[in-house]
């Protein structure tokens, strides 16, 4: 197999400090297929090499580490943490119910010692609990915490509004599941996640349809029992380590956001690799290796193009959170080849297209999913994007291993061994 002209393996980049801050492709040598990277105005974090949740700067690429020897690019979209003092259960604003919190009693998934003992002192009812303005409507929002196990096996949580609009969850540490939910009123339970840390570290997220209510609160109970936060237990003395609550308007937990205040973190902007004469060739392929696509409804586009919708080929997430559309368009944006296929967001997936003058082929995780005959090919392509047409929208959402654009058509072997 010959190599890629344009080859980026996520795993070095110009920061902060730079002019343009970029993420490095491996070919060119000549840098002139790097990628140009934004994220303005807003700290983020990703996970290192070690494991461990760290902060980076304003317009810092994330090569995130998570459950991985080699790095991801992480793209996320913009998203506020509503819930301040993320990390600091000891502050006046949250509410204490026959509870003590010790503060910075052991090491969080940061690797620092500022993790919270949350523990009960009744066998009443016994929780902490804030609140977090919202839009007085039914929306999708998304809780999520760090927790690790202490005394008991249970966390109760609950999110409300009205009294009689609530969900209640439990967790048991031993199952490392929620195994029971009620829903009150119109506040609906969505979904749930449960994502291992290190060091016994788990985060757990429960999105849902809110109340109308213009304030939602969260509540967090260590028990020795199953039971809701107001339930009496058996146990006055049980306690969990919590860190890092975070509240989001988004249908799923995004990468965590550390709060004294309401903050934002703004969104990661990838694109404007390659120029005219890289891509100069009347056949090519395009492979993109995808860790992991996330679920925000929306439309997400991994494109090279002559910077407008004439001249494009294009692969990208469908809003269903199902699907992923590939395709290729010529000209005056007529779409020469195209296929919609079944994916698995939550899983990696490879994905291929080669074109030539009336001969478009498209693979999908070492198979051949769809081939077609006749069409022109797209001229005067310049620019390798995570978004559509490098115009910075549709912006791809997601964990990216890997792309490489060929000037040469792959056989139907190397497509699906590359792919597989």
């Amino acid at each position: 197999m010959e190599n890629p002209i344009l080859a980026m393996i996520p795993s070095g980049y110009k920061g902060q400090t730079a002019t343009v801050p970029q993420v490095y492709s491996v070919l060119p040598s000549d840098g002139s297929g790097d990628f140009d990277f934004d994220r303005a105005n807003g700290l983020a974090t990703r996970i290192n090499k070690e494991g461990l949740i760290e902060e980076v700067a304003n317009d810092t690429p994330r090569l995130d580490y998570k459950n991985s020897t080699c790095p991801s690019l992480l793209l996320e979209s913009e998203s506020t943490n509503l819930q301040a003092y993320s990390q600091d259960f000891n502050n006046a604003v949250w509410f204490k119910l026959r509870t003590t919190v010790t503060s910075n009693n052991t090491t969080s998934p940061s690797g620092e010692l500022n993790a919270d003992k949350i523990q009960r002192t009744s066998t009443n009812a016994s929780y902490i609990q804030d609140g977090f303005t919202k839009n007085a409507s039914q929306i999708q929002y998304t809780t999520s915490v760090f927790v690790k196990q202490g005394e008991g096996d249970y966390l109760a949580l609950r999110v409300q509004g009205n009294f009689f609009e609530r969900i209640d969850l439990r967790f048991q540490f031993s199952t490392k599941s929620f195994i029971y939910t009620n829903e009150a009123g119109i506040a609906v339970l969505n979904s749930t996640s449960v994502t291992e840390y290190s060091n016994g570290w788990l985060k757990l997220s429960y999105s849902f349809l809110s109340d109308t209510q213009s304030s939602l609160n969260n509540y967090f109970s260590a028990r020795a029992t199953s039971g809701n936060v107001d339930s009496n237990d058996t146990s006055s003395t049980a306690f969990v380590y919590l860190w890092g609550c975070q509240v989001e308007q988004s249908t799923f937990g995004s990468s965590y956001i550390p709060t004294t205040t309401i903050q934002t973190r703004f969104a990661d902007v990838c694109g404007n690799a390659g120029n005219a004469d890289l891509f100069d060739s009347n056949e090519g392929a395009m492979f993109v290796d995808i860790q992991k696509s996330f679920k925000d409804s929306s439309f997400g586009r991994i494109s090279i193009s002559d910077e407008s919708s004439a001249n494009r080929v294009v692969i990208g997430k469908e809003n269903s959170n199902t699907q992923f559309r590939m395709f290729v368009a010529h000209t005056n944006g007529t779409i020469d080849a195209q296929k919609y296929t079944d994916v698995n967001f939550d899983v990696r997936n490879k994905f291929i297209i080669t074109w030539k003058l009336n001969d478009f082929k498209f693979y999908q995780n070492g198979s051949l999913i769809h081939s077609d005959t006749s069409g022109s090919i797209p001229i005067g392509l310049s620019k390798f994007a995570f978004n559509e047409n490098n115009l910075g929208s549709q912006d791809f959402l997601g964990k990216i291993n890997g792309v490489r654009y060929y000037n040469k058509v792959l056989t139907q072997a190397e497509a699906i061994k590359l792919t597989t």
